[in-house]
């Protein structure tokens, strides 16, 4: 076996000790566990009378109230472009409640020109990481999936992972990408059986656990060493000004 040795294996000069916390098992396992049921918001990305992502979202959400989960979907119609008008607006302040209400959530979108839409992407564009010390998506479980006019394709999936990952979200590693979905739904709205009915299974029931698995540790899991150190320096700045402020009076 030839393995590289690694040099001053202990040397860590670049680091604050005094901010760093290491995990141990205990952490996890001397948690509350909460006993509601998980809760989760969907979001779709069509405003079209048959849109198929509202449709595989509505199909979504029954499988997760089958799962023991309580579902929220969000209507984009009436949401502003952003930037187009302040964030006290009734939709994007209904937007974000229910963000911070959820502890998972499902994101769907069409495809359109090897991208999600504007409709979805609007909707994350008007939740922030942060206002003031609420964090709308930061520790959440996230599901993607995707519709498809026709043949199968996983550009918007990547693409809702890269904003899922930017919102510091816990994407699950199953994912549901539904070809030439106008084939996919009947008259009333339903998808028909197939395999790809089963894939929107399987990224149901393992999002509710996934977060059933992290929505108690969701503190714990997004507590960085880069946010305390600077937490610490802005304590420290503040109190230096008060100190002077009292000292010159």
């Amino acid at each position: 076996m030839s393995l590289r040795e690694l040099p001053d294996p202990n040397s860590l000069p670049n680091l604050d000790t005094t901010h760093v916390k290491i995990a141990k098992p205990a952490d996890f396992s001397d948690r509350p566990v909460s006993a509601h049921a998980p809760r989760i918001l969907l979001l779709y990305g069509s405003l079209r009378e048959r849109s198929y992502s509202r449709l595989l979202v509505e199909e979504a959400a029954r499988l997760l109230r089958h799962f023991g989960a309580e579902t929220r979907i969000f209507d984009p119609r009436g949401l502003p472009l952003p930037d187009a008008t302040e964030a006290d607006h009734p939709k994007v302040q209904e937007l974000r409640t229910l963000s911070e209400w959820s502890e998972g959530q499902v994101w769907c979108s069409p495809e359109r020109h090897g991208n999600i839409t504007g409709v979805f992407k609007s909707q994350i564009d008007w939740l922030p990481l942060s206002v003031g010390s609420i964090r709308p998506t930061q520790g959440r479980t996230l599901a993607v999936m995707q519709v498809c006019g026709g043949s199968q394709s996983f550009n918007a999936v990547n693409a809702l992972r890269v904003l899922g990952r930017w919102m510091r979200m816990i994407t699950i590693p199953n994912q549901s990408s539904v070809p030439k979905a106008f084939q996919e739904f009947d008259d009333n709205g339903r998808m028909k059986p197939s395999p790809y009915y089963d894939r929107v299974v399987d990224v149901m029931e393992e999002l509710v656990k996934f977060t059933l698995l992290t929505r108690d540790h969701s503190a714990l899991l997004t507590d960085r060493y880069s946010e305390r150190k600077a937490d610490a320096a802005h304590s420290s700045e503040v109190q230096r000004v008060l100190t002077a402020a009292t000292e010159t009076d």
